[in-house]
């Protein structure tokens, strides 16, 4: 049976991130996607020129009518924006008892334009992190949420993630793709400890909506076995070849995106 994958998360026209990207990366990984919008936003691979915010009570009617009519096995969020959108994201999960929920705190775009406003990091941390079965954090994105110094190396990413475990979330995967030199690892720890999830770096400026695109693997995987590890690891590797194959694209003139179907 081929899994349903829910979506929450801001719209990239370029195509790149978000919602499309989503999109893009559940299809690839064998599960059925669907979408819930929070914002529109003007962007480009050179940068976001402009954002329109979706109502509230909008956003939580979108999560409605899909989990009134279809099973939904994962879910996907993305760009929050407001303390407005977190409360009425959380709200409507937790009336769905929505199930493996993979958070991706975006909080900047790749060019450095910020997507999520200050005061909407406290509500994100309150309400979506204890909803959700993995947190996927880059390493900024990890310092913001504990208000801590961000970590300059691979030996601290297991306390700043065991840090993380203690604002809710059932997991974390801690990206180290921030990191100096030619790797690019990962941490995926749980109450039952840690692992590291290895990878090499790939010398490219392409890598336009990576984590929306690793998040939104990890949850069509998720869906499809249930094993979190299993899960991570394919998510990982999908990424990686994603990431590696970006060059084949020509698309704009800024940080390009990945590859989503570079396997086709």
């Amino acid at each position: 049976m081929i899994p349903n994958v829910l979506s929450i998360a801001g719209s990239d026209p370029s195509g790149g991130a978000g919602i499309q990207a989503d999109i893009k990366a559940i299809s690839a990984n064998g599960a059925y996607a669907m979408a819930a919008l929070t914002a529109l936003t003007a962007q480009n691979t050179r940068g976001v020129s402009g954002v329109e915010l979706v109502a509230p009570g909008f956003v939580a009617a979108q999560i409605d009518a899909v989990f009134a009519d279809v099973r939904v096995d994962a879910v996907k969020i993305g760009m929050i924006a407001t303390a407005e959108i977190a409360a009425a994201v959380a709200d409507a999960l937790a009336r769905h008892g929505a199930r493996n929920v993979v958070l991706d705190p975006v909080m900047v775009a790749k060019g450095g334009d910020r997507l999520l406003a200050e005061n909407a990091v406290s509500a994100l941390r309150e309400r979506l992190m204890p909803l959700a079965r993995v947190v996927t954090p880059n390493l900024p994105e990890a310092a913001a949420l504990l208000g801590a110094r961000e970590a300059g190396s691979r030996d601290e990413m297991p306390a700043v993630a065991e840090a993380l475990l203690a604002l809710g979330p059932e997991a974390v995967l801690l990206k180290g793709g921030h990191l100096p030199g030619g790797e690019s690892p990962d941490y995926l720890a749980d109450a039952s400890g840690g692992t590291w999830l290895e990878g090499a770096r790939v010398d490219t400026a392409n890598t336009h909506g990576t984590g929306c695109t690793l998040s939104s693997a990890l949850a069509a995987r998720l869906a499809a076995s249930g094993d979190l590890v299993t899960a991570a690891r394919e998510a990982k590797a999908y990424i990686a070849g994603a990431i590696a194959a970006a060059d084949r694209l020509d698309v704009g003139h800024g940080h390009g995106p990945v590859h989503h179907f570079f396997s086709r």
